[in-house]
């Protein structure tokens, strides 16, 4: 409620000349507006004027349809300010002479201020002083709102305001509602901490003030309707009533939210008439110009607009709360809804202007080097696709177009573009957007256009397009399973991205990344195992987060060679590295690392877990591989017929081996692979006493000599009665250096099998010792559980040699009443000890996940890890095996 005036007797003051030049004053100017039937309570915002009241200026400062007047009329009316109130509703035309001061001496008066009647206004020095005086002599301070502050011109009347303020004695406080800062002084009362300021993002409506808004219009909207209307409005408050009015009527709500924008007719008239209006000719045609972008610099301004004074504008534009408002350092945008209508007013106004308002912008991006996507959009909207494919090629982002394809933003928005553009860089995109779907014949095609049109252009092949034709071809030679192919253009991409500007190769790493992985793939195919070790390690451990998808491959590829050179341990680490990487940026299932799993099955197969590798192979299954990969199958196979060998199934064994040959339409297996096929189907062939064809097999290879053919070869003389020449050829073989750990392991065990035929059982022995501390650093006991049963004699009276052959056995084969013999040949990790920890708690997996903040796949794949080390096949197994350890 407004508290009384209480004033002393009325001051003398000397009478002025009428101010007004005899006309009336309008009544309407001094009525506190009413409030509207769907007034919102804003407590918020009433309290902060009510403190604000206290000190000498107020300011209330935000674009049309803000909520302004109606925020704080509603707080006068409610007579919460506790002193009495003058209102001034004012316009343009009140700032010129004395008019200004006539309205203010009788709000003034109406507010309860006792001045005589003769005490007229005027704006000479003289009125302001005694005016300032007999303020200051009240005992109760007064509050003057003046509304629309902001339609009043020039800069006199403010000083003149602040003068009779300052000497006012804090009896006069003012309420100043506008659309932009009045000039006064407001940083000498801000540092003095005499000033409240209400501002646009104050005065937007808050998600609970919206939901009320619509309550009283009876809208229901969901929460997630809701928030998107208050995105879409960002909190406007006239946007907010004005979308209200729109759906009352309407018959779905809900997804009607979805569909308004400011191009409504009652939003657009509104905007024409309160913003628009209002602006020069040249402001206006700026605002219309720059509707085309979203976020943008002066700079982008002035080169999209062609004026030389685009940042005087925005700031002006900025000052003035025209719905254009800063959006960083050095950045602006327009609202929302505001930028609509000014895009479907140039639509309107001048559709043949917006092309080449659009090339404008995307040859400033383009040239700015650092916002590609900004450039290929404006490039698509002004149908200049030359533009945007150039700018793609000298940005070097074809490793994004060969990593992401159409899925990703860059691909979605050059879709569109013709495939015969007569543009170079126009035909190697099309070449890379080709194989992102495996269509090897239109890359290829394309790639001989862009050869074509570069005959054609003088200047011939930039280094930018030059790399991006040679790492395209690469990719194209990959699919098409070419590896000569692959290897030269590799390696002259590898040279080109050298003479890459250093900034543009930090920026694009991918390209690297992908030149590696490209070589280190071709490297393994021809059988260059340590060369494509060493390559795709590189890959691994140097891709960054924009290349996790070609670091899961090479991790997987890698896994499968370090278990092919028996380095399991290893193996197994980058097995768990691939599945747990690609659990975390969410794989899917159709693409998810096989040759992780296949790697988990070799290690665990290799180890004699048998269920294990059974569990991985199921979930490596290479039907549901596209495209085939050679690789994939020549492993699946191998793995497979060697469990069903350990399972006794020899023929079985034998004709899943036929499965591993090459895939019409895939890539071809490495030769490594085919070469483990060959030697696997000979050892087979031994076991089923077909030592001749195993020989034949043999003979077949390349390299034939080789020292992992001569251990086979060996094994078949053996077999055949030939042990002295199977001692002879495999002796030298056998803990010679540079021997790879599986044919070294198999080696021994030759020789040990050849002595205890020939029955010397002290060189058996020997050489069983040997071939024992060779399995045992990486748990090698698929190979010596394959000759057990003509060694176990050697085992029967050497107790150490047992006691050997028991450790290696491991936590596989141990008994609880031989506990303290098992062994864990991996410590598990942290996170591992974690998820032990729940699963002997007895917990879900969904709840492990949770409690660990980790995904469910992620926690599967650490139970796996788990079984492995544990050499369990269950989870109770597990939690027992730990206790008994005492890990838990």
């Amino acid at each position: 409620m407004t508290s009384e005036l209480v004033v002393p007797a009325p001051i003398s003051i000397p009478a002025a000349a009428p101010a007004t030049g005899g006309d009336p004053l309008l009544q309407s100017k001094f009525a506190v507006p009413e409030p509207p039937s769907f007034l919102v309570a804003r407590p918020r915002l009433t309290e902060r004027l009510a403190r604000g009241v206290r000190e000498p200026v107020t300011l209330v400062v935000g674009p049309a349809g803000a909520g302004k007047t109606q925020l704080v009329a509603s707080w006068a009316a409610e007579g919460a300010p506790g002193y009495p109130i003058g209102w001034i509703t004012l316009e343009e035309e009140d700032g010129q002479g004395d008019s200004l001061w006539a309205y203010i001496l009788e709000a003034l008066r109406r507010a309860g201020v006792p001045f005589p009647p003769s005490f007229t206004a005027g704006a000479d020095r003289s009125f302001l002083v005694r005016l300032a005086a007999a303020l200051a002599e009240l005992e109760e301070p007064v509050v003057l709102v003046l509304d629309g502050v902001s339609s009043l011109q020039g800069q006199q009347w403010a000083t003149d305001l602040e003068f009779v303020l300052r000497h006012a004695g804090r009896m006069l406080r003012l309420v100043l509602v506008g659309r932009w800062d009045p000039p006064l002084p407001l940083h000498r009362y801000r540092l003095a901490g005499r000033l409240e300021e209400i501002r646009s993002e104050d005065l937007a409506f808050t998600a609970d003030e919206a939901a009320e808004l619509l309550t009283l219009h009876r809208v229901p909207l969901s929460r997630d309707a809701m928030d998107q209307l208050l995105q879409h409005t960002e909190g406007w408050a006239a946007g907010l009533r004005l979308f209200a009015m729109a759906l009352e009527d309407a018959g779905d709500a809900e997804s009607l939210v979805a569909t308004i924008t400011g191009n409504e007719a009652t939003i657009a008239e509104y905007f024409v008439d309160e913003v628009l209006r209002i602006q020069p000719a040249h402001v206006r045609t700026f605002l219309l110009e720059t509707s085309i972008l979203d976020i943008f610099t002066p700079e982008l301004a002035g080169a999209v607009t062609g004026r030389a004074d685009s940042r005087q504008l925005l700031t002006a534009l900025c000052r003035q709360n025209a719905f254009v408002q800063p959006a960083g350092d050095n950045a602006y945008r327009c609202h929302r809804l505001f930028a609509e209508l000014l895009e479907a007013q140039l639509n309107r106004e001048a559709p043949e202007r917006i092309p080449e308002l659009h090339h404008r912008a995307a040859e400033w991006f383009a040239a700015a080097g650092q916002q590609l996507i900004e450039a290929i959009t404006h490039a698509a909207a002004a149908g200049d696709w030359a533009l945007a494919a150039s700018a793609v090629i000298e940005d070097h982002a074809i490793g994004r177009l060969l990593i992401d394809g159409r899925e990703s933003r860059l691909g979605e928005l050059l879709s569109g573009m013709p495939g015969d553009l007569e543009s170079p860089e126009g035909a190697v995109i099309a070449a890379a957007l080709a194989l992102n779907v495996r269509d090897a014949e239109t890359s290829a095609a394309q790639l001989e256009r862009a050869e074509e049109l570069m005959m054609s252009r003088p200047s011939g092949y930039s280094p930018a397009l030059a790399l991006a034709h040679l790492l395209t071809d690469a990719m194209l030679a990959r699919q098409r399973d070419d590896t000569d192919a692959v290897l030269h253009s590799a390696a002259a991409a590898e040279e080109l991205l050298g003479q890459t500007p250093p900034e543009r190769r930090e920026r694009h790493d991918e390209l690297r990344v992908l030149v590696l992985a490209t070589r280190g793939d071709a490297q393994s195919r021809i059988g260059a195992v340590d060369a494509a070790a060493i390559t795709l390690t590189e890959v691994a451990t140097t891709a960054t987060d924009n290349c996790e998808g070609v670091r899961v491959g090479a991790l997987a590829h890698l896994a499968l060679i370090e278990a092919y050179r028996g380095r399991l341990r290893h193996a197994e680490k980058l097995a768990d590295q691939a599945t747990e990487l690609a659990d975390r940026i969410g794989v899917g299932t159709a693409s998810r690392p096989v040759g992780a799993e296949l790697a988990l099955a070799w290690v665990a197969m290799e180890r004699y877990d048998i269920d294990t590798a059974g569990r991985h192979l199921r979930a490596a299954d290479p039907r549901r591989i596209r495209p085939a990969d050679g690789m994939v199958h020549a492993a699946f196979a191998l793995i497979r017929s060697r469990r069903l060998q350990a399972r006794g199934e020899l023929r079985g064994a034998l004709t899943a081996l036929a499965d591993g040959g090459h895939v019409p339409g895939g890539q071809a297996a490495p030769s490594w692979l085919t070469r483990q096929l060959a030697l696997t189907q000979a050892r087979l062939l031994v076991t089923m006493s077909r030592p001749d064809q195993a020989l034949e097999t043999l003979g077949k290879l390349s390299e034939p000599e080789a020292d992992d053919a001569t251990v086979v070869r060996a094994s078949a003389l053996a077999a055949a009665g030939e042990a002295e020449q199977a001692w002879q050829l495999v002796e030298p073989v056998a803990g010679a250096a540079g021997v790879a750990s599986p044919v070294s392991l198999e080696a021994w065990l030759v020789l040990a099998t050849v002595a205890a035929r020939r029955g010397e059982v002290d060189e058996a022995r020997g050489a069983l010792r040997q071939a024992l501390r060779a399995a045992s650093p990486e748990s090698q006991r698929r190979a010596v559980q394959q000759v057990w049963a003509d060694l176990r004699r050697v085992l029967r009276d050497d107790d150490e040699l047992a006691t050997q052959y028991k450790q290696l056995q491991g936590a596989a084969h141990a008994s609880p009443a031989a506990a303290d013999t098992v062994l864990v040949f991996e410590a598990l990790s942290k996170r591992e000890m974690e998820v032990l920890e729940g699963m002997a708690a007895m917990l879900p997996t969904e709840e492990i996940a949770a409690t660990l903040y980790v995904s469910v796949n992620t926690v599967k794949t650490h139970v796996r890890s788990i079984l492995r080390k544990l050499s369990a096949s269950r989870r109770n197994e597990a939690v027992r095996r730990a206790r008994t350890l005492g890990l838990i």
